[in-house]
């Protein structure tokens, strides 16, 4: 079983690098193999994204040093600029360059944006119709109440961006087949069992293995792998996050009492402005984070 590992600066970047590394393993009706094969097509593919990705967490890298490698990606760059313009970000229309906009953006916010591109999330036309609603309000909602769970606004907008990278990857290994997913179970955590029981894996805990071979911090992956233990306050921010987005974006959806999917760190009378605020500004930054 081989896993994709990103080329350091310099490195011959059309030609993606691999090693041994053991996975989960996957139902007999889903395989795990060909859906990494993917990824590294992708990073053959989105030579740019993919040495972004590399590099972004390295010690002696650069605001520069980003903004020389995102230059060479036109699309992508854009996408920076425009997201460091951001009402998010509170710096609209005075970023003028592209350094600027990695400072103010982050390291890993540009690192998330470059994983978007090299995961095909950019590409809304090969994804589930509802996923880009989801995301953003997952994203939003993980950042707006961040500071509840003594985490940092920045960092949690990233997990939420990336949290279903791995839904969108079986989707695009299994497009007909993820459909009667979708089908099956049209809530967050219903798909996450559907997904279980037809590939052996969920989407978001194969988000979880891919982050942690592409070298994020640990701080993004636990939530992840812990998203539906409920005894585990690792994921319980990012579980009120997906609440706060399936209330917004699910046709008849049964809210959940927050409270019990927090262990108490979050009570329903904190939930009301932040699904205002979501429902506010997830189109502006589904806007910045696809459109080139």
């Amino acid at each position: 079983m081989t896993v994709l590992t990103f080329p350091t600066p310099g490195a011959d970047v059309t030609a993606p690098q691999l090693s041994p590394v053991p996975l989960l393993a996957a139902a007999p009706s889903f395989d795990l193999d060909r859906v990494l094969a993917s990824i590294d097509t992708m990073a053959a593919q989105k030579p740019v994204a993919a040495q972004i990705v590399a590099v972004a967490n390295s010690d002696d890298t650069s605001a520069r040093v980003l903004a020389d490698i995102l230059a060479a990606d036109v699309a992508l760059a854009s996408r920076v600029m425009k997201l460091a313009n951001s009402a998010y970000f509170g710096m609209r229309g005075r970023v003028a360059s592209l350094q600027l906009a990695v400072t103010v953006v982050g390291f890993t916010t540009v690192r998330t944006m470059a994983t978007v591109a090299l995961t095909g999330l950019d590409d809304e036309s090969r994804l589930p119709e509802d996923f880009w609603a989801g995301t953003t309000s997952v994203a939003l909602a993980a950042s707006l109440l961040a500071p509840r769970f003594g985490e940092r606004p920045q960092d949690t907008l990233c997990l939420g961006l990336l949290a279903q990278v791995g839904v969108a990857l079986l989707h695009h290994n299994d497009p007909e087949g993820y459909r009667e997913v979708i089908a099956e179970e049209p809530t967050f955590a219903g798909r996450r069992a559907a997904e279980v029981r037809r590939y052996g894996i969920s989407g978001t805990r194969l988000t979880s293995v891919a982050l942690e071979q592409w070298g994020f911090p640990h701080g993004m992956v636990a939530p992840l792998i812990a998203l539906d233990d409920r005894s585990s306050a690792d994921g319980a921010l990012l579980r009120a996050a997906f609440e706060v987005a399936a209330r917004l974006t699910q046709p008849g959806y049964q809210p959940v009492d927050v409270a019990g999917l927090t262990d108490g760190q979050l009570r329903e009378d904190a939930v009301g402005p932040v699904l205002e605020q979501v429902a506010q500004d997830a189109d502006d930054l589904r806007r910045a984070m696809l459109d080139g």
